[in-house]
């Protein structure tokens, strides 16, 4: 693995960018001169079931793990938000992971869409979406959809430092790591039945709470994700391709039959590696495995770091044959965090990333151009754009015009800086000091028990108590 040279923030000009770029051997579409205005091709407009959307950004869904153990909005929550309404995207893309059962969190402070939420809930879409109408005067062309999900094995319900993992099947590398080597971690058919009721409640709340659309999480080792991979598990839900993706079709089928109009969009990893460790030189390298071949990354070709796009593909065509026609592709999970989030160090061991960061973008970037190529009929949005830093428009444009995809997701970026999308498709010079460095600050809180939020230049979060308890934290560890 390449390990990082240069970060793309200190390159000055278009030209710096380019023959770095080809110094990797990496080819990413890019743009010299940003437009702005109605001619720009990110204010173009992208039509989704029959629904205008009103330019080509749009904001993905990123946790705060900032709200009441009932699951419940805190202000944090309402804060964030409300910046995703100001931030000029005229596509939410499932907002905010939320649980659609208790034992389904991620942490006991996680959102969750469940009856008694319901209120809170739909204020604070509503909420949102005024936002949106005070800053852009019309809301007619904003798509804003909730992303619904069951942690899997990642779950934390009940306390922080308590692991209680749900998993679809035992895997060697991940269930020490989680903690989840006892069958009893390993849900039954009977539970997954249980669960795809529980999906489609949520679905029909959230319908109820004035969404246009939800978002069946399959990404990123979650357990929609680990579905896809479960090619030992016996029955009904693992084996074969068809019975790997019998849960999503059976939530879809719910849905369509219990909650008629909400339509359905699905992120997924398309592809995945080898989890990976801590590595001798301060950066993760992969677990070591002893088969022939490792069969637990979907969309991998068995040597663990390789690609192959056939079972992505047919997840695709799967997707169109259930009328599903938005779909944001990522890659990877936690445990090989810098395939889905290409970033420049972290504040806890291993600090620095395994690959040069842009390997990843391009690898992120060229993924969707690859799909959107071989099945067109989708809407396409990418992922993993935050590392490039100032130069996220210049790509973000290249990458729409030369449809490549369709729409550009902004993650992390959302955190420090969610009206960069307005500030491009006005024409106004980018806040630099508010450019997002992937510094690794939101990704590591909720380990320390801290929600998520932008901790090196958002003056609210530097200026909270929280900060100085995530340092200190940091410093122990």
């Amino acid at each position: 693995m390449s390990t990082t040279k240069r970060n793309v923030r200190g390159l000055k000009d278009p030209s710096a960018l380019r023959a770095y770029l080809e110094s990797l051997g990496l080819t990413l579409p890019f743009d010299d001169v940003v437009r702005s205005g109605p001619d720009s091709p990110l204010a173009r407009s992208l039509t989704v079931h029959d629904r205008v959307v009103g330019n080509r950004f749009a904001i993905l869904p990123m946790e705060g793990w900032d709200n009441t153990t009932t699951g419940k909005p805190t202000d944090l929550t309402r804060r964030r938000w409300q910046r995703w309404g100001e931030s000029g995207a005229k596509l939410i893309f499932g907002a905010e992971a939320m649980a659609v059962c208790p034992g389904g969190r991620g942490s006991p402070v996680q959102l969750m869409m469940i009856e008694s939420n319901l209120a809170e809930i739909t204020e604070l879409r509503a909420l949102l979406v005024r936002s949106h109408e005070r800053r852009f005067s019309t809301t007619e062309d904003l798509l804003v959809g909730v992303q619904l999900t069951h942690s899997g094995r990642v779950s934390h319900p009940n306390e922080w430092d308590r692991p209680e993992p749900r998993i679809v099947y035992h895997h060697p590398i991940l269930d020490p790591l989680y903690d989840a080597q006892g069958d009893e971690a390993v849900m039954t058919d009977e539970e997954i039945e249980a669960l795809v009721s529980d999906f489609v409640t949520a679905a029909r709340l959230a319908q109820a709470a004035g969404f246009d659309f939800v978002d069946i999480k399959h990404c990123h080792g979650y357990l929609g994700h680990e579905f896809l991979s479960a090619v030992d598990r016996p029955g009904r839900y693992g084996g074969s391709f068809e019975n790997r993706t019998r849960f999503l079709r059976e939530v879809v089928a719910g849905i369509r039959s219990d909650v008629p109009g909400l339509e359905i969009a699905v992120r997924f990893s398309a592809v995945d590696f080898l989890p990976f460790a801590d590595g001798p030189d301060d950066r993760p390298r992969p677990a070591s495995f002893d088969g022939a071949s490792y069969p637990y990354a979907f969309g991998g070709d068995g040597s663990g770091a390789g690609i192959d796009l056939t079972e992505p593909l047919a997840f695709l065509d799967l997707l169109k044959s259930l009328d599903i026609q938005l779909v944001c592709v990522s890659a990877g999970a936690e445990y090989n965090s810098h395939v889905m989030e290409p970033y420049n160090s972290l504040p806890v061991a291993p600090h620095k990333p395994p690959e040069d960061p842009v390997i990843g973008v391009a690898r992120l970037v060229g993924l969707v151009a690859d799909l959107k190529r071989q099945r067109p009929d989708l809407v396409y949005v990418g992922s993993g754009y935050s590392y490039l830093q100032r130069w996220l428009p210049n790509v973000a444009q290249a990458v729409v015009s030369k449809g490549w995809a369709d729409s550009v997701g902004i993650g992390r970026m959302s955190f420090s800086y969610p009206d960069m999308c307005a500030d491009v498709l006005e024409g106004r010079p980018l806040q630099r000091k508010r450019i997002c460095t992937t510094c690794g600050y939101c990704d590591v809180a909720p380990g320390f028990h801290v929600g998520s939020g932008c901790y090196s230049l958002d003056e609210f979060y530097r200026s909270r108590p929280e900060f100085q308890t995530l340092k200190q934290r940091i410093k122990e560890a």
